[in-house]
């Protein structure tokens, strides 16, 4: 554990996020699916289980930063591996597939535990300041981004 306290950054952010995520990343591969594949699921899980396609599509895209296509290749993927279906109430909308939820409930355990161990000890005011500042920092990195 370190010692010093260095002044939060791009690359204090980005050393805690990648190492965060490799991580998660070892839970996903025992599970078969991609990184891109656990953000669709939860935006699933988050939308009540049920979400339209275009709205998956947007929050996906604006989650990852990444292009449209990539996230509508994404998506087909899940459905031809049976986590998505189309809603039979609603064409135009998805929902977790039976798969999908029980995928969605072990990887979600399962990165709770890492999280669990991550965050233990750290008192709850210093975790909800670093929730305040890169909830800022997100914020106006994304107003930037939609005035470019």
């Amino acid at each position: 554990m370190t010692t010093s306290s260095p002044t939060v950054n791009g690359r204090i952010i980005a050393l805690a996020h990648n190492a965060a995520r490799a991580l998660l990343e070892g839970v996903l591969a025992r599970h078969g699916i991609t990184f891109h594949q656990s953000v669709t699921l939860r935006a699933v899980v988050q939308a009540g289980g049920a979400i339209g396609r275009d709205a998956l599509i947007a929050d996906v895209t604006g989650s990852l930063k990444i292009d449209e296509s990539i996230v509508r290749g994404v998506v087909g993927q899940m459905a031809a591996a049976k986590l998505l279906e189309d809603d039979p109430a609603d064409g135009r909308r998805l929902r977790l597939a039976e798969a999908g939820r029980e995928l969605a409930d072990t990887t979600a355990a399962e990165s709770a535990e890492i999280t669990a161990r991550l965050y233990a000890g750290i008192p709850e005011e210093d975790l909800a300041v670093a929730g305040r500042v890169l909830t800022l920092v997100t914020e106006r990195a994304n107003a930037e981004l939609a005035g470019a």
